[in-house]
């Protein structure tokens, strides 16, 4: 039975750790951008050949 105390308060402490981290990550502005990550799939990250030879093959 005294183990059950032990993973509740240790199970409390993780989750105001997350709680934290949580607080932390939106102060500090992680999720102001909403709008780049939807539109981020469109842009193309091709490199472009030198010359075009390398095109051909």
């Amino acid at each position: 039975m005294n183990i059950f105390y032990l993973l509740i308060g240790v199970s409390l402490v993780a989750a105001l750790i997350f709680l934290g981290l949580f607080i932390w990550a939106v102060r500090s502005g992680q999720y102001e951008d909403n709008y780049t990550p939807a539109i981020r799939i469109i842009f193309d990250d091709f490199e472009e050949p030198e010359d075009e030879t390398e095109a051909i093959t």
